[in-house]
C-alpha cells in the first residue's frame, strides 16, 4: 500500500488531486490547471466575438465569471479533459448510450473519474486490484471486483457523474509491484474530517481527565466527555447525600435540646401545672436549701437525681393521713420537707 501515490485534500484542489492520483505522480499543479482554464476561457471569448463584439450576448459573456475555474480551486470537466489529452487519455461518460451499448464489465476497465458537487476523485486499477483514491480519505481504499460494480451503481444513485478513462496510463511503481503481488487491507481508511474529529475527541478526553485529577472533584465545568458527565452526576448526588446527613444531624440535635428543655421545664413546675414562685435568692419553694438556680445548666445525672428527690417527697406527703382543713400550700421559701410535716401535725 505504501507504493500507491495518494494526494490528500488541500483546500478545494480536488481536481488536481484527482488527476495526480490517477496518473500516480505529481504531474499537475494549480498553476498548470489555471493556465488550461484561461486558455479555454479565451477560446470561448473568441467564439462569442464572432457574433459581434457589440452584441448583448458578448457583453453578458464578458461580465460573467469563468466557468472553467474559480478562486477556490475548482476546475471544470473541460479543464480535466484537456489535461488528460496531453497524455493521450480520453473521458467517456459511464452512463451514456454509447458506452452502455458496449456492455463492458467495469472490472475490465483501467480507471474511473467521479464528480459530484464540484468534488472530483479517482478509482483506479493497480495490478489486479481496484483502489478508491479519493483525496478525502486518509489513504487508498481497497475495492474487490465484486464490490466495484455495486460501488459504481451506488455513486450513480447518489448523483455522481462517472467517466471512464480510455488510453494508456503512464507507468508507475505501484503498477509494477501490485502486478506481481496482491495486498490485503485489515482496516479501511476513514474520511479526513472524521479521523481528525476522533483524534481531537481522544485528546480532549485525556486532557479533561487530567484536569479533573489535578483540580480535584470540584472542578468539572467545561468537560463534555460522557465519562465526566457521569462523574459530575455522581458528585452532585454525593453533595446531596452530605446535605441530607447534615440536616439529619441538625434535627437530632434539635430533638435532644428540646427533650432537655422539657425535662428542665418539668423540674421547675409542681403538680397541677402551676409555675413555682421563686424567691429573691433564685430558689424555688420546696427545693432543698442551698439548691442551684434553675437557670444554671444541669448535667443529666444531677437533673435525674433532683427529679427523683422531688417525686420521693410527693410520695411521702400522700402516704400520711390528712384532714380537709389541711393546707396544701408550701410554708414559705427556704423551708424543708420536714418542717412542712411538723406544721401539718400541729394543725391536727
Amino acid at each position: 500500500m505504501e507504493s500507491i501515490f495518494h494526494e490528500k485534500q488541500e483546500g478545494s484542489l480536488c481536481a488536481q488531486h484527482c488527476l495526480n492520483n490517477l496518473l500516480q505522480g505529481e504531474y499537475f499543479t494549480p498553476v498548470d490547471l489555471s493556465s488550461i482554464a484561461h486558455q479555454l476561457d479565451e477560446e470561448e471569448r473568441m467564439r462569442m466575438a464572432e457574433g459581434g463584439m457589440g452584441s448583448e450576448e458578448y457583453r453578458t459573456f464578458l461580465q460573467q465569471p469563468s466557468g472553467n475555474m474559480d478562486d477556490s480551486g475548482f476546475f471544470s470537466i473541460q479543464v480535466i479533459s484537456n489535461a488528460l489529452s496531453v497524455w493521450g487519455l480520453e473521458l467517456i461518460l459511464f452512463n451514456s448510450r454509447e458506452y452502455q451499448s458496449l456492455m463492458i464489465n467495469p472490472i475490465n476497465e483501467k480507471a474511473f473519474i467521479c464528480n459530484y458537487k464540484e468534488h472530483w476523485f479517482t478509482i483506479r486499477k493497480l495490478g489486479q486490484q481496484w483502489f478508491n483514491l479519493n483525496s478525502l480519505l486518509t489513504g487508498p481504499e481497497l475495492i474487490s471486483d465484486t464490490y466495484l460494480a455495486l460501488f459504481l451503481a451506488q455513486l450513480q444513485q447518489e448523483g455522481y457523474s462517472i467517466f471512464v478513462i480510455r488510453g494508456n496510463l503512464p507507468e508507475c511503481d505501484a503498477e509494477q509491484i501490485l502486478g506481481i503481488m496482491k495486498v490485503q487491507q485489515q482496516q479501511r481508511p476513514k474520511l479526513i474530517g472524521e479521523d481528525e474529529a476522533q483524534s481531537s475527541s481522544g485528546m480532549g478526553r485525556s486532557s479533561g481527565q487530567g484536569s479533573v485529577l489535578e483540580a480535584g472533584p470540584g472542578v468539572v465545568e467545561g468537560v463534555v466527555d460522557e465519562d465526566e458527565e457521569e462523574l459530575r452526576k455522581a458528585l452532585a448526588l454525593s453533595r446531596q447525600g452530605m446535605e441530607v446527613e447534615d440536616e439529619e444531624a441538625d434535627l437530632r440535635r434539635a430533638i435532644q435540646l428540646s427533650m432537655q428543655g422539657a425535662v428542665v421545664s418539668n423540674t421547675s413546675m409542681p403538680k397541677g401545672g402551676l409555675v413555682a414562685k421563686t424567691t429573691s435568692s433564685g430558689q424555688a419553694p420546696g427545693s432543698t436549701t442551698g439548691g442551684a438556680p434553675l437557670s444554671e445548666k444541669l448535667s443529666a445525672e444531677e437533673l435525674r437525681r433532683r427529679r427523683q428527690a422531688y417525686f420521693d417527697r410527693q410520695s411521702q406527703q400522700l402516704a400520711q393521713p390528712t384532714s380537709p382543713q389541711q393546707t396544701t400550700e408550701s410554708t414559705g421559701p427556704g423551708k424543708s420537707g420536714t418542717e412542712e410535716d411538723a406544721q401539718a401535725k400541729r394543725s391536727q
